[in-house]
């Protein structure tokens, strides 16, 4: 039982996988045209204007292209535009005769380290036309000559655009097993039928595989207690909505920037609302409050994606802050966030980064684990004694809420129907380069 256990959770890994390295694959196939035979392009910044040419240039790529509304999101009502004023560059696009053939987004984050108050800035949907790569690079080039900004971020590239952010000096977030994921499978037979659905098996295999697969799955998590335990009593949970979020989330915040030293993205009432309210979005988020004697100790931010092309569907923690760090309100949010998935209808409760202290305690509970092939999370702070503190491993809070990687999420749907309907001769760019949501 055991065994079949184990290699049925290894197919599902290998093709969670796969999702990430076709792209890489599907890129090499197609050669770029000689030099000769193209229109020169020049690198501008983008304007608002750009967004229906940037949209067609994703959509031919298959990245979901973005909605009018969430442009107006990102770089009109940002709340880190009221520190950095209205004048830092959306991003820049590579234009050719008029069309655009390259663009690469760029989105302002606030950050807090001790009593100062830091600019990120955020690369973006990346891509390029395949004729151009070899200029493309001087998107990126762009991006990190821009003035203004204390910390450069990346999250979630593919490895070929690792390299030229390393090229500009970014380096690999120092924290072990950052990329390895943490999940509960909650409903061991539709988890077992997303595997056979992704191994494309015959009717009869595949039934048959999910049968036995959904009851190896569940005799493991029964033997070996895969599930996490309330370990205390004088804890209350409560569930809001993203726009409930109120003044104790703020009290909260702020003390936590005074605890100690520590880079902390902005969490502030604003930016925590912002941030989760996207528009269109087809997934669901949800707030898990923690509260001792009636003040708030904790939160939790779970999300609840749409189910993706062979019908899995997952919840992910988002984002997570813990007055003092206390063990006993990780474990409460995580029992939270296990029983908010289940009721919700996922299949898998998910988690993915934050700082090595918070893993350990849920890794106590019997999570299966998968690594990402790549590093998913590269930096470069313009300070060098900054960029050498971070280096050190133990400055970072660390989570999904950093980059882009919570920040915009188009929906499975989408990016399955721009699959669909791609022409063939196009290049299937599934990540979002330099700061993409990886797919898992």
């Amino acid at each position: 039982m055991s065994s079949i256990e184990k290699r049925l959770v290894a197919a599902l890994l290998t093709a969670m996988r796969s999702r990430r390295e076709e792209p890489a694959a599907a890129a090499q196939v197609n050669a770029p045209m000689s030099a000769a035979a193209l229109a020169p392009a020049k690198v501008r910044e983008a304007r608002f204007s750009d967004f229906e040419g940037v949209a067609i240039l994703k959509r031919r790529f298959d990245l979901a292209a973005d909605s009018l509304e969430n442009w107006e999101r990102l770089w009109r009502t940002n709340p880190a535009l009221a520190h950095s004023g209205p004048d830092v560059p959306i991003g820049w696009v590579l234009e050719a005769e008029g069309r655009i053939v390259g663009y690469i987004g760029n989105i302002l984050q606030l950050y807090h380290y001790g009593d100062r108050t830091l600019t990120s800035a955020v690369a973006h949907g990346l891509v390029v036309e395949p004729q151009y790569r070899g200029v493309g690079v001087s998107l990126v080039a762009a991006y990190f000559r821009q003035k203004n900004v204390d910390l450069f971020m990346s999250t979630g590239a593919i490895a070929p655009v690792g390299k030229i952010a390393r090229a500009f000096k970014t380096d690999v977030l120092p924290q072990a097993d950052y990329e390895t994921v943490l999940f509960w499978v909650l409903r061991p037979y539709p988890f077992a039928q997303a595997v056979m659905k992704k191994l494309a098996l015959k009717s009869g295999l595949s039934f048959i595989g999910s049968s036995l697969g959904s009851l190896a799955i569940a005799a493991d998590k029964l033997l070996r207690r895969r599930w996490p335990k309330q370990t205390s009593s004088d804890l209350e949970i409560t569930e809001v909505a993203v726009n409930e979020i109120g003044d104790d989330f703020q009290e909260l915040w702020l003390e936590k920037i005074d605890e100690r030293p520590q880079l902390l993205a902005d969490r502030g009432v604003a930016t925590l609302r912002w941030h989760f309210e996207v528009p269109g979005d087809v997934g669901s988020v949800s707030v898990l409050r923690c509260t001792r004697n009636e003040k708030l100790v904790g939160y939790a931010v779970v999300r609840d994606e749409a189910p993706d092309e062979v019908g899995l569907r997952k919840a992910t923690i988002a984002d997570m802050l813990v007055k003092e760090d206390d063990t006993a309100v990780m474990q409460a949010l995580l029992v939270a966030a296990y029983h908010h998935a289940q009721q919700t209808g996922s299949h898998i409760l998910e988690i993915l980064g934050f700082p090595p202290f918070i893993r350990d305690v849920w890794a106590k509970y019997g999570p299966y684990t998968r690594k990402y092939p790549t590093p998913i999370f590269g930096y470069k702070a313009v300070d060098p004694v900054l960029h050498k503190t971070i280096s050190e491993g133990n400055v970072w809070y660390a989570s999904p809420f950093d980059g882009d990687f919570t920040l915009i999420r188009p929906s499975y749907a989408e990016q399955h129907t721009s699959r669909q309907s791609a022409p063939p001769q196009t290049v299937t760019v599934k990540e979002h380069v330099l700061s993409a949501q990886p797919r898992t």
